[in-house]
């Protein structure tokens, strides 16, 4: 570029460089830009001129999403078709029972007279005071570790509690026969005595009288739902410690930040955030608890009456009559159990399905209270 004078003295810019534009104004240059075709759009561009976002999938994904799809698949038809099998085998036992099936106590398939409603109420009390007993230890635990606990301790505890769901029901059930039953026998002695006026944690003889005796404590629905917790607990700590680490850090720091103590910024932020964990891990616990077979069948008495007097010896649930009367059992008999089978499964399923619902919809933030 050269510099040269015009007739009035004043110097003017010469550009004599090929491809070098002068602008007068800096719009110019932006509208230079505008007319400026910097890429190439291709052939199936959208008409208004925007590009395309839509992209194609690799090899990969195509892979992973067909794989996923089928395992999804392979699993809701496993599902489906053990659903079937059972109401399949079980037909001949309904057609006979009808509706009095849910509601008759006995269980004497020989003779037409047979029903789940013993053993349903003890599969149902069992899972319950688990349940109860559980709740308060796994949610303990779980804000121990993800609020508590740090480093290499805090990894100790997450593998210790995940071992505990690995140890083989049978080694819970010589466990509680062996040792942790005659060390909860004076417990239960303790409870009957001193909440006898609740009429499920009473314990009675035949004619009525308040019962003392160790043995009558024995082999109870209550000792069979204190091993069913412990093996319960590992389940509903995963799930409440993941929801609870998903508390956004920000909202934890607010709530020091405003004064608040740990316990106060736990129940402001930390348990609001894992709702959903809470309510879903216990219900997938429950679930767990009713199908619960070895540990039971090792415990409790087996009895085909509704027993209220959860202390007192003598229980029953669904899997622990079918590993009791399998083998033994005649074709038609076969067909009964298949229908209590039938029975626990719809209850689990259901169980299992609202608990995943839950789960899935719990949000990452607290819900917000008027």
């Amino acid at each position: 570029m050269e510099r040269s004078r015009d007739g009035s003295g004043e110097a003017v810019e010469d550009s004599h460089d090929e491809g070098l534009t002068v602008f007068d104004e800096v719009a110019d240059v932006f509208l230079a830009n505008d007319v400026t075709q910097i890429i190439d759009e291709p052939a199936t561009a959208h008409p208004d001129g925007a590009r395309s976002l839509t992209s194609r999938p690799s090899t990969s994904d195509r892979i992973f999403r067909s794989v996923a799809f089928a395992a999804g698949g392979i699993t809701v038809a496993i599902m489906l078709a053990v659903g079937l099998f059972l109401a399949v085998r079980a037909g001949s036992a309904l057609q006979v029972s009808g509706i009095s099936f849910l509601f008759e106590q006995q269980w004497s398939p020989e003779t037409g007279q047979f029903g789940i409603a013993a053993v349903l109420f003890g599969t149902v009390s069992i899972a319950l005071i688990a349940i109860t007993i559980a709740l308060p230890l796994s949610l303990g635990t779980s804000l121990l570790i993800s609020e508590v606990l740090r480093g290499r301790l805090k990894q100790w505890a997450i593998t210790l509690v995940d071992l505990m769901a690995a140890v083989p029901s049978v080694v819970f059930g010589l466990w509680g026969v062996f040792f942790l039953q005659e060390n909860v026998i004076p417990v239960s002695q303790w409870i009957s005595t001193y909440f006898s006026w609740i009429p499920i944690f009473a314990v009675t003889n035949p004619d009525g009288t308040a019962a003392s005796d160790a043995s009558a404590f024995t082999s109870s629905a209550f000792i069979a739902g204190v091993v069913v917790s412990l093996m319960i607990v590992p389940t509903q700590t995963s799930i409440m410690r993941e929801a609870f680490m998903q508390a956004p850090p920000g909202e934890r720091e607010a709530a020091y930040a405003l004064g608040s103590t740990r316990w106060g910024m736990i129940t402001a932020v930390v348990l609001p955030f894992g709702r959903g964990g809470i309510i879903g891990g216990t219900m997938l616990a429950l679930g767990r608890a009713l199908g619960e077979t070895i540990a039971i069948y090792m415990i409790i008495s087996p009895i085909f009456y509704i027993n209220w007097e959860v202390l007192k010896t003598g229980s029953n649930s669904i899997s622990a009559l079918i590993a009791l009367r399998y083998g033994e059992a005649s074709e038609f008999a076969l067909s009964a159990l298949m229908a209590a089978g039938l029975t626990l499964f719809l209850i689990t399923l259901v169980i299992n399905f609202t608990a995943s619902t839950i789960v899935a919809r719990s949000r990452s933030g607290a819900q917000s209270e008027a």
